[in-house]
């Protein structure tokens, strides 16, 4: 690896760490610079995976403050995702890349819906159906399982997802929403690499994981700094357009 190449390496784990804090979506920027320096596509995932930890655990502590109170969700919450981290970690292992290609995109586009309308779901279904808790979080950690398995097996927009879920089956505020978001990601990338660590050893490389890693954590500092600032109709067209650019790439350029 030359100098150049790993500069671009730690360039591209800041501007994913970045992105990844305040809206999600970061690894389209850091696989495609792995796959454009020549590593295999697994390889590249899972390096990738490991590399962006650190950086999502600085953007999880950065948003400590708006989770004030927030201690009974998380717990409702970061179970499904470690569950849901395992199941797509696994699949990334035994199923072929290609499979999951047609549905990414839908996910993503579903995602981008629930953030765009999730206030007025949320407000039709109390006005119709009360607030019938116990449902509510049942359907809530069903979606948040199921975009941890999204997330364990490629990542690629899984907070797009995640706060398209929490706007819909939530009444917090977007900023607080953000906090559980990169709690929820940060779990899910954290036992995906878990995950790696003990049966696919022979796919990281520990030079890209160390840049990246770098970068991300640099990147989550920042993230976290910004994105705390962004007022919510901001940060939901933020979401927005960070999401059609995933699903123009996923679908145009992959």
């Amino acid at each position: 690896m030359s100098l150049l190449e790993a500069a671009a390496i730690v360039l591209a784990g800041i501007a994913a760490g970045t992105i990844n804090t305040i809206v999600g979506s970061g690894t389209l920027v850091t696989f495609p610079t792995l796959l454009f320096f020549g590593m295999p596509p697994v390889a590249a995932n899972v390096s990738n995976n490991l590399g962006l930890v650190p950086g999502s655990f600085t953007a999880a502590f950065g948003y400590r403050a708006e989770m004030r109170g927030a201690r009974g969700d998380l717990r409702r919450l970061v179970p499904a995702s470690f569950v849901g981290g395992v199941l797509g970690a696994v699949l990334l292992l035994v199923l072929d890349p290609g499979w999951f290609k047609a549905i990414v995109p839908v996910l993503i586009a579903l995602g981008l819906v629930l953030v765009i309308f999730g206030r007025q779901m949320n407000a039709w279904a109390a006005r119709h159906h009360g607030e019938e808790p116990a449902t509510r979080w049942g359907l809530l950690r069903s979606a948040t399982g199921l975009a941890g398995a999204y997330g364990g097996y490629f990542g690629a927009a899984q907070g797009v997802i995640l706060m398209g879920i929490f706007s819909a089956l939530t009444h917090h505020p977007l900023q607080r929403l953000n906090g559980y978001k990169n709690v929820c990601a940060s779990t899910v990338n954290f036992v995906a690499a878990l995950v790696f660590l003990l049966f696919a050893r022979d796919h990281i490389d520990w030079a890209v994981v160390g840049l990246i890693a770098i970068g991300s954590v640099i990147g989550g500092v920042v993230g976290s700094t910004v994105g705390r600032r962004i007022p919510p109709a901001v940060l939901r067209a933020l979401i927005v357009v960070v999401g059609v650019a995933a699903i123009v790439k996923l679908v145009a350029f992959s």
